[in-house]
């Protein structure tokens, strides 16, 4: 049976208690890290450009997928929301600066909203633990 290891964000978001969610979920060798922003721990939002949230919130992912032994090298998706898809550029840059040679699989697409109008990015990952974690 596999051991599945449930962590709040660290900082944790302000909707973890309110909305009953956890921030990344370690399932054998599966790590999902949800729809992470640029917010930290007292609500405020990091970066004012998409460019400067996306580097954040990449930031953030990184240190998620740590905490459950994962690194960057393992993700194998991404999936980013955008409140402007005509700044695609600027979170794409981000995303292959924090990438690199990795080459996830990517899916960018425009949504409505996030939940503060401030937040211009919202991105998450999944990983996959190479081995018999």
């Amino acid at each position: 049976m596999t051991e599945i290891q449930r962590l709040g964000g660290d900082p944790a978001s302000p909707w973890e208690d309110q909305f009953g969610f956890g921030r990344v979920v370690r399932a054998g060798r599966l790590v999902m890290v949800g729809g992470t922003t640029s917010v930290d721990g007292y609500g405020v939002v990091i970066g004012r450009t998409s460019y400067e949230q996306a580097v954040e919130i990449f930031g953030k992912l990184g240190h998620e997928l740590e905490r459950v032994g994962a690194r960057v090298e393992d993700v194998v998706l991404t999936r980013i929301y955008v409140t402007d898809i005509s700044r695609a550029d600027e979170v794409g840059r981000a995303h292959g600066e924090f990438f690199g040679a990795v080459r996830p699989v990517m899916t960018m697409v425009e949504v409505a909203g996030l939940i503060d109008p401030r937040m211009l990015v919202e991105i998450e990952v999944m990983a996959q633990l190479a081995g018999d974690a």
